[in-house]
């Protein structure tokens, strides 16, 4: 049979704080430093008044003369006889409201805990301005233990006092005392304690604890850490505690970890120190290192935990340090985030800090080469929601990778990798679009496009403004600078018979405007406000506008749900092209590095060249009178050079003169014998030979020019190789890229040649 390490020992609440007060209870650093809010204090002592069980309390006999003082007065015996390993919460309540002892706050600010009670019907309450009017009410119990009157006395005037307000019968007199009596009687009420033996030592009174449900607190891993520091490293807990706590609030004084992003929780600090540490996420198994236990033999020992432990306090420092924490915090800056409102997940911010600190302190990268790879990885991890569900898993694979790297090139060549295995153009062109098919507020999809607009520099829509500035966080109005506006209004929509939420505040639906616009519009149809409010801006302003709102054209006229759907994919464009930004910060902004913000008809006069490509038809042969399939692939084969290259516009129904020809013999060979019907032909064509997730990378749209209609592919740049898939024949794949004004075929040496110079070296 075990040996039983405890013994049951009753107590009186009086008899538990007068041993507080005399030093012979001590409170040890190995709990939660937090005292419960004034309503769980209420409860407490309306159960006691009731007679029903609130609990027990778990005391340590020991000599250890590492204690404090429960309360603010720190006078107590130099070696206490017991220790409060659990029902601190209790305790502290009941000690700070019987004797009016100030606390400690979770905001680490001193205050009175302070219970009122009425007598006329039992009934307790939390102080407020109410009830301190109110001649009902005892507007403070601790007087019945602690007030300047005697309780007779005491009871006598308050009687007084109500019947000067009203009326009292000799039955409610009656009532009124033996309340207040009773209240008074709850010094008496019984606690069980178990007393543990002083033969436990820390460590196992550490374990003991850990393995306690306390009441109203769920213990978890970092909890069990943290318990650890406060036996065996009771300044480092302090030092995390000192950290969330000057996160908070701004410092007059000079530097502090205030920032825009994330106030720390001590648990949340010690998870990047672990990380940084031990390389580890799942904090289970550095519970087990730092209480001393060898991995190979499975013995513990002091010497190794003091080894484990020196390895965390290296990292804490390191991750304590303001320089780098400031210069971290750069890198979600870097990334496009303004606001803590953006951050759907602080678990990205908190492991992406620790993979920062691994390469400054691990691998030595330079500040700046690091801050932009880290800012590349939160963008990814924060729009893929990469450190939600089971985050400790996900980190821990994702810094075992770094694990046999040696030098700073290692480092950043693997973030690289990683980042670009997880944004493929799959996630570019399906995965996003259908995130951002959503009315959640809080999507990491529509954080991730606020966050290209302002890695794109753009402006509000109607606005001379940018996005970035009238979303500084330091900036506080009484409304806020920018709303999001539905393009097509909610009223209007009801006009149509469209109601559902889901479909009028889809992400889609939504773009960002200055306050004083969104009220000017309302619920104007947007056919209607539209034109009139781009006419602030120049052709070229609007054309970057439509880009970085991502309206299609013609938007305000399209089907609602038409609409929609296009916005998605133009919207998931915008992110990716913030992204690619990120990536390349010497790449020309948007208005250069497309031809998209040109009209077409400014595209024909331009003529053909580097970015822009005229065809007569796509598929019907003006001279044989039928469908020709080689116009087809010249058709696939100029978008993928322009996909392998810098990307362009490929005009159909344009001659080689630049003139409109339009698309009648083309629609005629299409099942609708529409635009429709073309359009779905050419996603088919592109899909069939170039692959599914080059359509992302494409824009499908059409314009009537000189009453003919001509189509205008828009191709973004692929940022990996794209090849054509030949109809027939043999099974390899051709590559095709645009130099000058010509689409030319590389072969196989050449592919690789050109791959290592234009995407490798990128």
């Amino acid at each position: 049979m075990s040996v039983t390490v405890f013994k049951e020992v009753g107590y009186s609440i009086s008899k538990l704080v007068g041993e507080i007060e005399s030093g012979e209870i001590g409170l040890p650093e190995i709990q939660r430093p937090f005292v419960w809010d004034n309503t769980k204090v209420r409860d407490l002592f309306d159960s006691m008044y009731r007679g029903f069980p609130v609990g027990y309390l778990l005391l340590w006999a020991t000599d250890v003369p590492r204690s404090k003082r429960i309360g603010t007065d720190v006078k107590q015996h130099e070696a206490p006889r017991l220790l409060v390993v659990d029902g601190q919460q209790r305790l502290t309540s009941l000690y700070a409201v019987m004797t009016g002892t100030p606390v400690i706050d979770e905001q680490y600010r001193t205050r009175r805990i302070q219970v009122a009670f009425r007598p006329r019907d039992e009934t307790f309450a939390v102080p407020d301005a109410t009830t301190r009017r109110d001649p009902e009410y005892i507007d403070d119990i601790t007087q019945l233990w602690r007030g300047e009157l005697p309780h007779r006395r005491f009871v006598k005037a308050f009687v007084e006092r109500l019947q000067a307000s009203r009326d009292l019968s000799d039955e409610e007199i009656d009532h009124i005392e033996e309340a207040i009596d009773r209240l008074r009687d709850v010094h008496s009420y019984p606690f069980t304690a178990m007393e543990l033996a002083s033969s436990v030592d820390e460590e196992r009174v550490a374990e003991i604890f850990v393995r306690i449900n306390s009441k109203g607190v769920t213990l978890n891993q970092s909890d069990f850490i943290l318990t650890l520091l406060s036996v065996f490293w009771e300044d480092g807990r302090k030092q995390l505690e000192a950290f969330s706590r000057q996160a908070k609030e701004p410092s007059a004084k000079g530097a502090s970890p205030f920032n825009a992003y994330i106030q720390p929780s001590p648990d949340q600090l010690l998870r990047v120190a672990v990380g940084l540490a031990y390389r580890r996420g799942k904090l289970k198994s550095v519970y087990t290192l730092l209480r001393g236990r060898d991995i190979d033999s499975g013995q513990y020992s002091e010497e190794t935990r003091k080894e484990q432990f020196a390895r965390l306090q290296e990292a804490q420092a390191a991750t304590l340090d303001l320089t780098n924490w400031h210069e971290f915090l750069k890198c979600v800056m870097r990334a496009g985030y303004r606001r803590s409102n953006e951050i759907t997940s602080e678990s990205a911010i908190l492991y992406s800090y620790a993979l920062w600190l691994v390469g400054r302190r691990d691998f030595g990268v330079d500040l700046g080469r690091l801050r932009e790879a880290i800012a590349r990885w939160f963008f990814m991890a924060t729009i893929t929601a990469r450190y939600t569900g089971s985050f400790e898993t996900i980190f821990e694979s994702d810094i075992a990778r770094f694990a046999n790297l040696k030098t700073a090139d290692e480092f950043v060549a693997e973030v690289d990798r990683i980042v670009a295995t997880t944004l493929t153009n799959d996630f570019w062109s399906i995965q996003l679009p259908n995130a951002l098919g959503t009315s959640s507020a809080r999507s990491p999809a529509l954080f991730g496009y606020f966050a290209a607009l302002n890695l794109l520099d753009a402006k509000v829509l109607f606005s001379k403004l940018r996005v970035a500035e009238l979303m500084d966080p330091h900036v506080k109005t009484k409304r806020a600078s920018i709303e999001r506006h539905h393009l097509f209004p909610r009223a209007y929509l009801a006009t149509r018979g469209i109601t559902d939420r889901k479909d009028v505040n889809q992400i889609a639906n939504y773009a960002f405007v200055e306050w004083p616009d969104n009220l000017a519009i309302s619920d104007t149809a947007p056919s209607e406000y539209f034109g009139e409010y781009m006419e602030r801006h120049s052709k070229a302003e609007q054309a970057k506008m439509r880009f970085w709102h991502a309206l299609p054209k013609e938007w305000e006229s399209m089907p609602f749900d038409r609409f929609l759907e296009a916005r998605r994919r133009l919207m998931a464009d915008v992110v990716r092209a913030g992204f690619e930004k990120l990536s390349n910060p010497t790449a020309d902004d948007v208005e250069d590095e497309a031809e998209s913000v040109r009209s077409t008809r400014e595209l024909m006069q331009l003529g053909e060249g580097a970015h822009i490509e005229f065809k007569s038809s796509a598929r019907y042969n003006l001279h044989t009178r039928a469908r020709d399939e080689k116009l087809e692939q010249v058709i696939v084969k100029t978008v993928a050079g322009f996909l392998n290259a810098d990307g362009g516009t490929l005009l159909i129904g344009v001659n080689d003169d630049g003139e409109a020809v339009g698309l009648a013999n083309d629609y005629e060979l299409t099942k609708k014998g529409n635009r429709d019907g073309f359009e779905l032909f050419l996603s088919d064509l592109f899909e069939t030979h170039l692959g599914k997730p080059t359509l992302g990378q494409l824009s499908v749209t059409f314009e009537a020019v000189d009453s003919h209609d001509v189509c205008r592919v828009d191709v973004r740049p692929s940022i990996r190789p794209v090849f054509v898939k030949p109809p027939k024949g043999p099974k390899t794949a051709d590559f095709y890229v645009r130099f000058g004004n010509s689409t030319r075929q590389l072969h196989a040496d050449e592919v690789l040649d050109y791959e290592k110079e234009h995407w490798d070296d990128a």
